[in-house]
């Protein structure tokens, strides 16, 4: 299969490029840099130019691909909202390309979106256009193009680490060093899910070669990780005391990352392993939170 990927030099996409070559596909890997287009031919990809805010270059990438992986994201969080409606853009401009085939579309969305009910993980099956999440906007976008016949998929994802990176953990480490306190939200006891990148990657394949339309799957191995524990890990990472916050002081804590420190966030992904054969075997997050290098870890 001849696959387009987008956000291919990225934490994500960088290890999705030799899991689909070692399978025996080509991949065309978007990029909008040199040092990009000399990282994928590395690798073995193909590059191709465009970028996120000019939605129609993608739409040529795609229109010659057996198979589309969108994962880029902007992700300056500070600008959540909008970032969310680019992606929405982006979807529809993917979608387009692939019109009048059954080629499949994966695209990426947060685990956040299956929510299930207080204290439940969330679930593949569950979906709600009204949930409050802005990153709602890309699936709402997905299932534009199912309804009109397009093979579409989603994959949600939790936080993906390795010793490096951590989804949100990364933005989430320099708020507490400038804050000089490891905080916390209440009792801490909500939870993360979690799954580390190599596992992740080898899910966008597999969902990539079984394709069915409207499937989601969670991109999920621990179910849910206390934030307590995560913040525990960082505060001997980095050095710091640990302590509970309020929710009112929050948004003086964490600043624009309030919006997540107190969600729960855990996730099933029973489903996602059933129908794909699918099973992690990396290292959990604390794992990697241990071996990270604090003093370089955001620099």
């Amino acid at each position: 299969m001849r696959v387009f990927l987008t956000g291919a030099t990225g934490f994500i996409g960088s290890r999705i490029v030799p899991d689909l070559i070692a399978a025996g596909h080509q991949v065309l890997g978007l990029t909008r840099s040199d040092a990009g287009a000399a990282r994928l031919a590395a690798a073995g990809a193909e590059a191709f130019r465009g970028t996120l805010e000019e939605p129609e270059s993608l739409r040529r990438g795609a229109e010659g691909a057996d198979g589309v992986i969108h994962c880029a994201f902007d992700h300056d969080f500070s600008n959540f909202a909008a970032n969310c409606e680019k992606d929405r853009r982006v979807i529809a401009a993917l979608g387009e390309a692939l019109r009048g085939s059954d080629r499949p579309l994966l695209v990426t969305s947060g685990v956040g979106i299956g929510h299930a009910g207080p204290g439940e993980p969330a679930v593949e099956d569950n979906f709600d256009p009204d949930y409050p999440n802005p990153r709602v906007a890309s699936e709402i976008a997905a299932h534009a193009l199912l309804d009109a016949g397009l093979n579409v998929g989603v994959v949600r994802l939790p936080q993906v680490h390795d010793p490096v990176k951590q989804g949100l953990i990364t933005p989430l480490v320099e708020v507490l060093r400038e804050k000089g306190v490891a905080a916390y939200v209440g009792d801490g006891a909500n939870r993360w899910s979690a799954a580390h990148v190599t596992d992740v990657a080898r899910l966008y394949r597999l969902a990539l070669e079984r394709a069915r339309p409207g499937a989601r799957h969670h991109a999920v191995d621990e179910e849910g990780v206390p934030v307590r524990d995560i913040v525990a890990a960082l505060g001997r990472g980095l050095g710091l005391p640990v302590r509970s916050v309020t929710a009112a002081e929050a948004p003086e804590v964490f600043g624009w990352m309030a919006m997540f420190a107190g969600l729960d966030m855990a996730a099933s992904s029973a489903r996602t392993r059933a129908a794909l054969d699918w099973h992690p075997t990396g290292p959990g997050l604390l794992t990697d939170l241990a071996a990270m290098d604090y003093g370089a870890a955001g620099r």
